[in-house]
């Protein structure tokens, strides 16, 4: 067992109670269309929290219990602060929580 797991678990939840917090959690699932597109982070049909709540945290989550590879890299920080440049302060926590789990997929604590 890659002995990085329970810290990322932990990183996730942190991941979804920020964005539930700052009202970034939708209650509406997207179409089928929308989450298979194949553009990366889904930009041409999901907004970042979009796929971070319905595509992301179900894959990382299915990772963890599933015991199979963790991704090499992770970049989603940067996609965030595009994203969410106009947010300010209020996107903060979020931000530093995706900065968290880019170095823990990285292995740069």
């Amino acid at each position: 067992m890659d002995d990085r797991l329970p810290a990322i678990a932990d990183q996730l939840l942190l991941i979804e109670r920020e964005m539930r917090a700052i009202g970034l959690w939708g209650e509406e699932r997207p179409s089928q269309e929308a989450l298979s597109s194949q553009e990366p982070f889904c930009v041409d049909t999901l907004a970042l929290e979009e796929w971070l709540q319905w595509i992301f945290l179900p894959r990382m989550k299915l990772i963890i219990e599933t015991g199979a590879d963790l991704p090499s890299a992770s970049g989603i920080r940067e996609i965030a602060d595009e994203a969410y440049a106009n947010e300010g302060a209020r996107a903060q926590a979020l931000l530093e929580a995706l900065s968290a789990f880019d170095r823990l997929i990285t292995g740069k604590h």
